[in-house]
């Protein structure tokens, strides 16, 4: 059969189905509506909500049991960074304290990241091995490996232990890694470093596979070395995902306490306090008196801050492309 007989013949309208009624079209979209309403609902109900009544809540001072709010304004606020001493003097040192963790954790990530994605990516047997081992840190649950973490790093934990079976007894510590003021925020990034470069090991590794092969063989053929191709011909190519790596390490060191929390609680002298933990403790770990205002103002302060990182983060990537 040719391939005109099967074509309309010419002069024939074209026949259009029937448009769907106004009854066909209030059922469909009543049944629609059925099955995103719970999903609706629920957002309503626990972020809608909860969003809102967490900013009224920065506004007023309420201690979890009372039946009324105070409105105080702007007091919670001007309390966090000047007009209460002790909760500015604990927000600084919690800023200062958060800062290092912001600046050190994604620097260091990406130090021991990219070379290692390197590796992995020129390993061609057992790559598969290599990669689940490395990413296994990420799957693992992460408060039974701050409390592992915490064991190991004790005063008679498997660091000192280790460190004195060796001959390096000066480096021991008798109060452990994370009873020392001078130790325990630098062990604490080092365990931040160690759960995130599974991560940024496994991006890495996706955008060395995404580049062309040719543009290495060509500036191998050029006379490149290793490590002028990492640095003149992959580094630049990597760049946006470094700048990715980085936002997720400062988002996480902005908003993360639960190494902390478990860890050190804020100690030893408030050594290790951030501003995560600060905003958990005002609000749940002041007994009978706690203080969900300035909690929730707090919040809302981490909130404005990652707000800016966040348009900081668009425009680097804008300015990298």
């Amino acid at each position: 059969m040719s391939t005109t007989s099967l074509e309309r013949p010419a002069g024939r309208p074209r026949v259009r189905p029937p448009a769907p009624g106004r009854a066909a079209r209030t059922r469909r979209w009543l049944v629609g509506w059925a099955f995103v309403a719970p999903a609706v609902a629920l957002f309503l109900l626990m972020g809608a909500y909860t969003i809102a009544g967490g900013f009224l809540l920065s506004f007023a001072r309420w201690n979890g049991f009372t039946p009324e709010w105070r409105w105080v304004g702007l007091g919670n606020y001007a309390d966090l960074l000047y007009a209460d001493p002790s909760l500015a003097a604990d927000l600084r040192r919690a800023a200062a304290n958060t800062a290092w963790v912001m600046v050190v954790t994604p620097l260091l990530t990406v130090a021991v990241a990219l070379p290692l994605a390197v590796m992995l990516n020129s390993v061609t047997r057992l790559r598969g091995v290599l990669r689940s081992v490395y990413f296994l840190p990420y799957v693992t649950t992460g408060i039974a490996v701050y409390y592992a973490w915490r064991y190991v790093l004790a005063p008679d934990g498997a660091i000192n232990l280790l460190l004195g079976s060796l001959g390096l007894g000066s480096l021991r510590q008798p109060q452990g890694f994370l009873g020392d003021p001078g130790t325990a925020l630098p062990t604490l990034i080092v365990i931040l470093v160690w759960s995130s470069v599974p991560v940024a090991t496994l991006l890495y590794l996706s955008g060395l596979q995404a580049i062309d092969r040719s543009l290495v063989e060509a500036a191998r053929i050029d006379g490149a070395g290793s490590r002028q191709v990492l640095s003149r011909v992959i580094w630049p190519l990597l760049r946006p995902i470094t700048v990715a790596i980085v936002l997720l390490g400062v988002r996480d060191a902005l908003h993360g306490f639960q190494l902390f929390l478990i860890a050190t609680n804020g100690g030893p002298g408030g050594h290790t306090d951030v501003l995560g933990l600060m905003a958990y403790r005002l609000a749940f770990m002041k007994g009978l008196a706690p203080s969900l205002g300035h909690a929730s103002a707090l919040g809302w302060l981490l909130f404005a801050g990652a707000v800016l990182l966040t348009l900081a983060n668009a425009r680097l990537l804008r300015r990298v492309r």
